[in-house]
Order: C-alpha cells, then structure tokens, then sequence
C-alpha cells in the first residue's frame, strides 16, 4: 500500500509585533534557540511529514538562515526553498500551497503556525488522521472561560453554550487538492481576510471537522508568552534536573444519588434513563472524580475547594469546565496528563452504547489522545446503595508528570 504523501505549510511571514521588539516572534530566542527552529524541529521529527514548506516575509531570509544554522541536518533535509509570503495570512498560506502544487503536489497538507513551537506527534498524528477521515479538520480545545457576544457599544447580544464551543488550534488539516482549490477560489473573488483554514474551507462549504487539540501547544503572542516559553525549553540554573518530569499519581471518587428526571451525564455525555442525579451542578459523576484526581496529583485540592457548592455559580453547571480547569492547572504547571482511567459503578443505565462517546468527550476537554482516556463499568452485585439502585459512583485515577521545580 503506498503510504500518502504529507507535507506541511507553516506560516512564518508575521512581524509578531504584540511581543515587542524589533525582531519578530518567530525568530527570538526561547531556550538558546528561535522559536521557529523549535517549531520546525518538532514538525520534521514526525515521520509521516515528507516535506515543510515555509513561508517568511521577504527581509527576513537572514533570519531564516540563522534559525537553519541550529537545525539538524534530517530535519533541514526536509525544508523545501522558502515561499515569499503575502500581505495577510491567507495569502501567506496560498504562497506555500502554490510553491507545494509546483514542486509536486501531496495528497495531505498541514497548515501550522510558526509561533506554536509545543507541537508534538501525538497532536500531529490526530491531524493526520482527520484530515484522511474527514478531508477538512482543525484542533480544538474546550472553552473554559464564559463567552459573550458584544455589540458594538458594549452591551451582550448573547452567552453561547460553553459546551459547543471550541478554541482552534494548528496544525489544521486538509486534503491538498480540497484546500488549494478554496484559496483559489477566495483569492479569484477577491476575499484575503480569513484568519485561519478552517474558517476558509468552511466560507468554501467544506464539511470541517474538530478533532482533540493540545492544551499544551499554545501559541507564543505576547511578551509573557516568550518568557514562559524560554523558561519551559531551558533548564533552570543550567541544571538539567530541573526539566525533569517526575510521574504523579492523582485518585478521585464522586458519588450522587438518585432523584426524579429522564437523563443523567457521564463523561459529558447526556445519557437517558429512568431517573436524574441529586446534584449542586449537573451531577457528572465522571468528570467530578476526574477532576479529583487530577486535582490529587498536584496537591492542589479538590472540587470543592474550587468550586464550592456554596457558590450559586455552580448551581447547574456544566462539569466539562470543572475538568478543563484541572487541565489549566496541570499545564500552567508545565505538566503532562499521560492518562486517565474511570471506572463507574452503577446498576443503571447501562453505559456500552456511549462508551466512545464518553471517552472522544474526556479526550477533547483534556486535549489528550484518546488512546490515554479508558472507561470502564461494574456493578456491586446488588450490595450497597449502588446494589440498590439509590445512586451511582464512579472512580478515577489521573496519570501525570510534572517537572522536578513544581514539586513544591
């Protein structure tokens, strides 16, 4: 079977200037290196790319060449010529596509952003294979924040469910042949605003779906952002200890009771069934004890302490964001979730049919792969309130390494 061919396109022709300086992002330091050699490293260690187009602006080829200077040579074996960049992103984008379709055009193409040096395989496999799944697909993370539609006066129009929404990452993933034809097709109407791919293959009526991005490739915009970049990719004090990341193990255990209602949810899944929980917020079994558990592995506490029931806040609400802040936490931290295991104990409902669902949902909230989200169920053989129907439990153990300075 002939493997497909994959190449990437990642946009470097920005001037970064919210950072400050007269450099651009892309091209300061972060650890001893620019943050367009740490981005293009990552990208080329990947096996399935074949090919990284590169887009800069046109002073800035010594730049370039700087960050060439301390790139390995397998991974500069995989640099195609620099494309000359646009006026905006899109036309930064179109310029690579176009130099990619002359030289040969793949059947995958990626589309990155230079200043996301934290990309790593595990995210670019998952683009990989949406792309070949869907043909059109963006990374997404939970919104953990409320987010509110204003006019232009100040005044909110509207409060979007938190749920549905989604942060969009890169590397955004398409079939070549699909996305090439969009640009032209905006480019030949004289459209040149869409700030990202997705959002041009949707304006193109492409079906574009969201797959789990990466809570961890955050991309470099501010000021701060280089600080915090620089402190993640240098070893304090020169003491390579300092960047090891020590494995933590974080338990949870969550249990609700039984009350009048048609559903309950696990997993940020709404599932039905013959009674609701008795709950402050929706009663999520699965998300609180993974929430605990991840909270257990940074000594940080537990729901309650974050958000207490008291709060009249929480009445009601939706637990993805109780997990997503866990997430905040463990990444704010420089950490990495490696896996999370969930066991629910309950008579009913029965939670076969929606066990992929519960775990693509843990997934996309965490921003793991789904190889490192399992889900399973028991029963307690009719002894105990879950015996006997009057509620249900669920328990969770959180996987997570953090480097040896954010012990304390």
């Amino acid at each position: 079977m002939t493997l497909p061919q994959i190449a990437m396109v990642v946009v470097a022709a920005g001037r970064g200037i919210r950072v400050g300086g007269d450099t651009p992002k892309q091209y300061r330091r972060v650890g001893g290196q620019a943050v367009l050699t740490r981005t293009l490293a990552a990208l080329a260690a990947h096996p399935g790319i074949t090919r990284i187009q590169v887009v800069i602006a046109a002073d800035a080829a010594a730049f370039y060449d700087e960050c060439l200077d301390d790139l390995a040579p397998e991974a500069r074996a995989k640099l195609a010529r620099p494309a000359e960049g646009g006026a905006t992103r899109q036309g930064s984008v179109r310029s690579g596509l176009a130099a990619l379709a002359r030289d040969g055009a793949p059947d995958l193409v990626l589309v990155h952003d230079a200043a996301r040096p934290f990309v790593d395989a595990a995210l670019i496999d998952r683009a990989i294979a949406a792309a070949e799944r869907h043909g059109a697909a963006v990374p997404g993370v939970p919104v953990s924040d409320t987010i509110k539609v204003v006019e232009p006066d100040g005044r909110v129009r509207a409060t979007p469910e938190r749920e549905s929404l989604r942060a969009v990452q890169t590397p955004q993933a398409f079939r070549f042949a699909l996305l090439h034809e969009a640009h032209g097709r905006a480019a030949a109407e004289g459209l040149d605003g869409f700030t990202d791919d997705g959002a041009l293959a949707e304006w193109a009526g492409l079906p574009v779906a969201v797959f789990p991005g990466d809570l961890r490739n955050r991309k470099i915009t501010q000021a701060a952002d280089l600080v915090e970049a620089d402190r993640a990719f240098s070893p304090a004090s020169g003491d390579d200890s300092a960047m090891t990341l020590l494995t933590r193990l974080g338990t949870g255990f969550d249990v609700h009771a039984f009350t009048e209602g048609d559903h309950v949810w696990l997993g940020g899944v709404r599932i039905p069934a013959d009674r609701g929980v008795l709950a402050h917020s929706d009663g999520d079994v699965v998300l609180h004890a993974l929430t605990d558990a991840i909270l257990g592995a940074l000594a940080d506490g537990d729901i309650g302490v974050h958000f207490p029931p008291s709060d009249p806040r929480w009445r009601g609400a939706s637990s993805d964001q109780f997990l997503a802040d866990a997430v905040r936490r463990v990444t704010e931290r420089g950490g990495v979730i490696d896996h999370l295991d969930i066991t629910v104990l309950a008579e009913a409902p029965r939670i076969g049919a929606y066990r992929e669902a519960i775990r693509t949902r843990i997934a996309a909230i965490a921003g793991v792969p789904l190889s490192a989200v399992s889900i399973k169920a028991t029963t307690t053989e009719k002894l105990g309130f879950v015996g006997r129907a009057e509620g249900l439990a669920a328990q969770a153990a959180a996987t997570i390494r953090l480097p040896a300075e954010a012990r304390a």
